[in-house]
């Protein structure tokens, strides 16, 4: 069952890309629209936290999963799903649990905003050189002639467009537009856990046969993410409360984005597309679990 697992092919339609395409989209445009320049000039006012959040995100998590995925050794199209997720920039979700962790909120915000623009460089370029690294993913990336370049669009296209389009509206009409971000955010969560659901509804028996493949992996994984964060955060001896954020930054990842790349660019690949699929709703979950910890401690110094 494990070969066929690497075979696999979820069953997935033309029209279900094309939501999940602009759900992403209008996600990013919501939290775009809660983006001003004050808050890049704030994150860029202090570039130790700016860098360390960049590092944690693009650099460590993806060589810490590389490490993972060698001394674990899962089946190609699972670990070529871990570099996917670890690709990823944070997810939108973050600025919400960062909020209710007592984080760092702006911080947060400016991250994201920050990480999705040059996602748009790196998460094409750590999916191609991490995955070329390791043999058994390399073989995968080779045999569906994955082109950077088409990567580097698409993402432009879902995440870099929204964006500057968001902040935009954010500078011509501020009031409208935070009206309207409170409206998006909660709706457009809502339609991709929906997606979320009906895609997993429609391969219910690949689910049951396979979900224990990526379980355990999934959530050790996720752990590892928010620790190399957390951890990262403090041997740069940032505050509490910026560890915490970086922590949801860096293990709060776009399951969604990657998602939609894996149907665009490897056709639906199983062991990747169960592995994201389940990231996307374990990352959730865990997330806010870790928030609703950090939410009833007592504020250190």
């Amino acid at each position: 069952m494990t070969e066929n697992l690497d075979s696999l092919e979820i069953n997935f339609d033309t029209e279900g890309l094309w939501v999940l395409n602009i759900t992403l989209a209008i996600i990013m445009f919501g939290v775009a629209l809660g983006i001003t320049l004050e808050d890049f000039k704030r994150l860029f006012s202090k570039p130790k936290i700016l860098i360390t959040g960049i590092i944690s995100q693009f650099f460590i998590l993806p060589l810490v999963t590389f490490i993972f995925i060698k001394l674990l050794n899962p089946m190609p199209s699972i670990a070529l799903g871990l570099m996917m997720v670890a690709a990823c920039p944070g997810g939108n979700i973050s600025n919400f649990l960062t909020q209710m962790a007592k984080g760092n909120a702006a911080l947060s915000v400016s991250l994201t905003a920050f990480a999705t623009l040059i996602s748009m460089v790196m998460t094409p370029f750590n999916l191609h050189f991490w995955g070329n690294l390791y043999a058994p993913t390399a073989s995968i990336l080779q045999t569906v002639e994955l082109d950077p370049l088409e990567l580097v669009k698409l993402v432009t296209l879902i995440l870099g467009v929204p964006l500057i389009l968001g902040m935009w509206v954010r500078s011509r009409k501020p009031a409208w537009a935070t009206k309207l971000s409170k409206i998006l955010k909660p709706v457009s969560l809502l339609i991709f856990l929906s997606f979320i659901v009906i895609a997993f509804y429609d391969n219910f028996d690949i689910f049951i046969n396979y979900i224990h493949y990526v379980l355990l992996i999934v959530i050790a994984h996720n752990i590892l993410a928010l620790l190399t964060g957390f951890y990262f955060a403090k041997a740069m001896r940032l505050s509490y409360k910026n560890q915490k954020t970086l922590s949801i930054e860096t293990g709060i990842q776009n399951s969604g984005l990657g998602l939609l790349l894996i149907f665009s660019f490897f056709h639906g690949l199983g062991g990747m597309a169960l592995l994201v699929a389940f990231w996307a709703i374990w990352d959730i979950v865990s997330g806010l679990i870790l928030a609703s910890y950090w939410s009833k401690q007592k504020i250190k110094a």
